[in-house]
Formats: C-alpha cells, sequence, structure tokens
C-alpha cells in the first residue's frame, strides 16, 4: 500500500482524532448526571455495564479477529478485486469493501494509490461505498445487539449498495460528471493504520516475532478503541430511554411508510458516532417506536457520510465526484430501509 497523504485528510484526521476522545466524554455525563439528576446516575451506571458485559464476547471475537487478518497480511488480498474486466472488478470490489478490516483513514491511501495506478472510478467507488459500512467486528457487535439477521441485512445492503454505486458510475463513465475525478494537488501521504505487510498473507503469524508484535497491538488498540465508543453508546442508550419520549421517535421514525425512511437518512449523518457507537443508539430508538426501515437507512446513509468515511472521499476527488457519492449513499440507504421495512 502506498504511502499517501494530503493537507485536509491530516487536519480533519486530527480533528477527528482529537474529537473521538470518548473517554472524556463518559466523564463529562457522568459528573453533569451526577449535578443534575444524581438518582439516576446509580441505574444507568448499573445498565451501562449489563448492557456491555453483554456484548463483551462479540467484543471479544471481534479484536481477535481484526489482530489476526491484521498479523496474517489479509488486507493484500483485497487489491486482487481490483484486476481485471470492469464489471467483476465492481463485483468484487463491493463484496470485499463490505467485509474488509479497513478503517476509515486507511481507505485514503489505499483509494489514492489505486487511483493512481489506473483503476476504473467504478470499482473504487463501490469499494468507497460497501468498505465503512461492515467489517468483521462490526458485525459481531451489531447481530449481539441488533439481531443476526439485521447484521446479515446490513452486510449485504453494503454490497448493494457498492453495487449500485459502481455500475452507475459504469453506466455514465463518460459524462462530464465523472470525468478527471481526482483533486488537482492529489495525495501525497496517509494514516499508517495498515498492516506493515505486504504479498502473499501468513496465516501461521505467530512464527515471526514482527507479526506476534502486530497482533498484540492491534488487539490492544482495538479493544480500547471498541471498549470506549461502546460504554459511550450504552450510557447514552440508557439516558436516551429514560429522558426522550418515545412518541417523539415513535411519531418521526416509526410506521412503514417511505417518510421515516427517508428522514432516517437525511439525519444519520449528523447523528452518527460511529458504526461501533451507533449500534446501541439504534436499538434504543427501535425499542422507542423507530420502524425497522427508518433505523437501516440511518445506519447506512450515517455509515457512509460520517466524517472519517466523507473525509477518506474529499480528500482525493473533486466535489462533484464527492456529490455522486453521497447522492448514491442516499438512494441506497433508502432503497435498503424500504426493503428491510417490508422483511422485518
Amino acid at each position: 500500500m502506498a504511502d499517501i497523504t494530503t493537507p485536509s485528510s491530516t487536519l480533519m484526521g486530527g480533528l477527528w482524532r482529537h474529537a473521538r476522545s470518548a473517554w472524556a466524554v463518559i466523564i463529562a455525563i457522568l459528573i453533569a448526571l451526577a449535578f443534575f439528576d444524581p438518582g439516576q446516575l446509580g441505574p444507568s451506571l448499573q445498565k451501562t455495564v449489563e448492557a456491555f458485559g453483554h456484548t463483551a464476547i462479540f467484543i471479544t471475537f471481534a479484536v481477535l479477529a481484526i489482530g489476526y487478518l491484521k498479523a496474517s497480511g489479509a488486507e493484500a488480498m483485497v487489491a486482487e478485486a481490483f484486476k481485471g474486466n470492469e464489471m467483476r472488478m465492481i463485483l468484487f470490489a463491493s463484496a470485499l469493501g463490505g467485509l474488509a478490516p479497513f478503517c476509515s483513514c486507511e481507505v485514503i491511501p489505499f483509494i489514492a494509490a489505486l487511483l493512481a495506478a489506473g483503476a476504473p472510478l467504478s470499482a473504487v467507488m463501490a469499494f468507497w461505498l460497501s468498505s465503512p459500512l461492515m467489517d468483521p467486528a462490526m458485525f459481531l457487535i451489531t447481530s449481539g445487539t441488533l439481531g443476526f439477521e439485521f447484521a446479515v441485512a446490513k452486510t449485504i445492503s453494503a454490497v448493494g449498495m457498492g453495487l449500485l454505486g459502481g455500475f452507475g458510475v459504469m453506466l455514465f463513465a463518460k459524462s462530464a460528471l465523472f470525468a478527471d475525478p481526482l483533486r488537482s494537488d492529489g495525495p501525497v501521504g496517509g494514516c499508517g493504520c495498515g498492516s506493515p505487510f505486504k504479498g502473499t498473507p501468513v496465516w501461521a503469524f505467530w512464527a515471526e516475532r514482527k507479526r506476534i508484535e502486530t497482533f498484540r497491538k492491534t488487539v490492544i488498540d482495538n479493544a480500547l478503541f471498541l471498549g470506549k465508543w461502546l460504554l459511550l453508546a450504552y450510557l447514552l442508550e440508557s439516558l436516551m430511554l429514560v429522558y426522550v419520549p418515545a412518541e417523539w421517535i415513535s411519531t418521526f421514525l416509526g410506521g412503514m411508510g417511505i417518510g421515516p425512511v427517508i428522514l432516517g437518512a437525511l439525519v444519520g449523518a449528523p447523528a452518527y458516532l460511529n458504526g461501533y457507537a451507533a449500534v446501541p443508539l439504534i436499538d434504543a430508538m427501535l425499542t422507542q417506536g423507530m420502524s425497522n426501515g427508518a433505523a437501516m437507512s440511518f445506519m447506512l446513509a450515517g455509515g457512509v457520510s460520517c466524517i472519517p468515511a466523507a473525509v477518506a472521499v474529499w480528500a482525493l476527488v473533486k466535489p462533484r465526484i464527492f456529490g455522486a457519492y453521497l447522492g448514491f449513499a442516499f438512494i441506497g440507504a433508502v432503497i435498503a430501509g424500504l426493503t428491510w421495512n417490508i422483511l422485518a
């Protein structure tokens, strides 16, 4: 993977890393709760700990899976999706994007290298749309909280959104909209969170000291990352169930019509924390009357337009390509939400 960066990605990456200091937010919430409603502090802490304990097994499997994939160098296989026939590239890019354990900032150098090497924008768009929506860790967390069926439906939707964007770009590839997609200043560096291993994966990674160290560091980093975000999310969930009237959510995001699904997609972007923290919040809103379709459209549209995923696109391509990226995300989220409303 090339080592590529832009000033905008560096700036936004720094802001994002600063903004995700979930521990400070957790402490601030607990202090505010103790001051304004001390009687609710104990119940909220209890519910948070119980919910976290319920998903602890899924968190454990998730961080071990991420560590194994990183240490073995399995991420190198993702590049194979971008070789050969364009239609096949779109299919593989959509599928692998929805399953590969890429962090959002890691997408920047990977995609920049593909574009610089001449990979078609259609396959890149397919990967871009599907990669922020699902990975092995997110599947486990989603399955443990929202159910296996929801996790599978979201995975299928992630792949479907990639196909929508990929074939949409392929269909209009010769139009002015998709001509000359890269920014003129070009990418020049990355976040450094990718796998340090290239070439063929080494599945028995424990035979090499460097790979063992990579596994250890990846497991610890991801355990802390998932732990803080899920603790914050479960704390917010406990407060939402107490302080947010259920009729508000059921009124605006309930029902089987297209309105709640569209609204879920529209509010998904500004309300989204990240794919992991959104899961308990969606669980709380479903309890309070949010429709299944609105929940799906919220998670899909929010996942694509959240800060790290959106910055990965904005940093590399011109605004019109970025607009198409958001457009495909919105359309795909609404289609998936309406479909899930019927199936669920």
